[in-house]
């Protein structure tokens, strides 16, 4: 059933309510639940969803320009990806802490300088998930951290020729996508 808004200075309110919800599945990054709820319109439904702990996406830049890429495997499709250092925020963390810490736990770099650049939900279909995007420069490089079962490549790569990959599609991993055209924004409209 559609709900149309009955005019432009009275929203309806389409909030739905838990009325119960379980855990389906708790694995050491995924959690999986089952909720059921109630509609605006009074009746019940169910809701499947991810809970994310949320993600840091760290866009390094060098004086020059240069972007700070990885390239990586990611198992569930099989290939490798070229990246934004990124990870997920451990709890009590906040997130430029964590941004600062998987910079240098993955890359080996750290940066003087950071910024907030926004945050954005990219499966509200079916995850609570969450990245807040910072931008890195003043670079330093110093040693990484990684995780045992953590292998990644650490490359330069100068801004023009990352747009240029993203429209070709070897950059074609969302987050490092929009952390890519943000940047563009920040260097050439001052956002």
């Amino acid at each position: 059933m559609a709900v149309t808004m009955k005019s432009e200075s009275m929203p309806i309110d389409l909030t739905e309510t838990e009325l119960a919800s379980e855990t389906v599945f708790q694995g050491r990054l995924m959690h999986v639940k089952r909720d059921r709820v109630r509609l605006p319109d009074g009746r019940e439904s169910t809701r499947e969803y991810l809970v994310h702990p949320g993600a840091v996406v760290v866009i390094p830049v060098f004086d020059n320009g240069d972007v700070l890429l990885e390239r990586q495997h990611r198992y569930p499709l099989r290939r490798d990806f070229i990246e934004f250092p990124a990870g997920k925020i451990d709890p009590g963390e906040d997130d430029l802490t964590c941004a600062k810490r998987e910079l240098e736990e993955e890359t080996g770099y750290s940066a003087s300088e950071w910024r907030e650049v926004t945050t954005i939900y990219p499966c509200i279909g079916y995850s609570d998930e969450r990245l807040a995007f910072y931008l890195a420069q003043g670079l330093t490089e110093g040693k990484h951290g990684r995780d045992h079962d953590e292998f990644l490549e650490v490359f330069r790569l100068p801004f023009a020729d990352a747009m240029q990959w993203v429209r070709e599609g070897r950059i074609c991993e969302t987050k490092t996508v929009i952390g890519l055209f943000w940047l563009e924004k920040m260097r050439g409209q001052g956002w």
